[in-house]
């Protein structure tokens, strides 16, 4: 191995380490506690280290956001098995609500908190959630294609259904359901009937 192939190999390799240990800190504690001082720390290197690889905190919090959005995309692949493209979406849906039970923190991270999109630029696309999203746009896609469902345009589909789950997840996630006065281990269920309530209203 040449001298530059090591330097990037080592490169890549503290780049990782960083990242995981903003990763453990994020879901263990939060984003007001992760900071490149506090990540250092874990590391046992200076933040001065920290900076030659990232400029700043939202810099970082993008490659961590997308190390979520690669176990959200993990999670779609276990989770989304069915045949039918209609029963598909109910199990995205359900998969991304189970994930975000799963991952509180890393959803904020995703979907929520501002911080990590400060690292793209406005004409930027924005690559970490595309597989994810490719998810839900492909059998979207296809419930139009087959004339499933009440949508004549794959992306207002798409959308539609984003806005929907996401929406659901947000006001659970902020404790804004509890305007409802739902019962938390009766959530699930809750859950699972909106979904199947809701994939019944777009059906063709």
């Amino acid at each position: 191995m040449g001298i530059t192939e090591r330097k990037e190999r080592e490169k890549a390799e503290m780049r990782r380490r960083i990242v995981d240990a903003a990763i453990d800190m994020f879901v263990a504690e939060g984003y007001e506690k992760v900071s490149i001082r506090n990540i250092a720390d874990k590391i046992e290197y200076s933040p001065a280290t920290i900076y030659l690889y990232y400029k700043d905190k939202d810099e970082l919090l993008y490659d961590v956001q997308a190390e979520a959005f690669g176990k959200l995309a993990a999670y779609f692949k276990a989770k989304i098995t069915a045949a039918d493209p209609l029963e598909r979406v109910e199990q995205l849906a359900l998969a991304y609500f189970d994930f975000s039970q799963e991952y509180q923190e890393l959803y904020d991270l995703m979907f929520i908190i501002k911080a990590p999109m400060n690292s793209v630029e406005e004409d930027e696309e924005w690559k970490n959630g595309l597989e994810a999203f490719s998810y839900l746009r492909d059998i979207m896609t296809e419930c139009v294609e087959k004339k499933l469902v009440r949508f004549e345009d794959p992306m207002t589909a798409t959308l539609s259904v984003w806005a929907f789950v996401h929406g659901f997840i947000s006001l659970n996630l902020r404790c804004r359901i509890k305007i409802a006065q739902l019962d938390v281990l009766a959530l699930p269920a809750f859950v699972r009937s909106c979904v199947q309530h809701y994939v019944n209203t777009i059906k063709a």
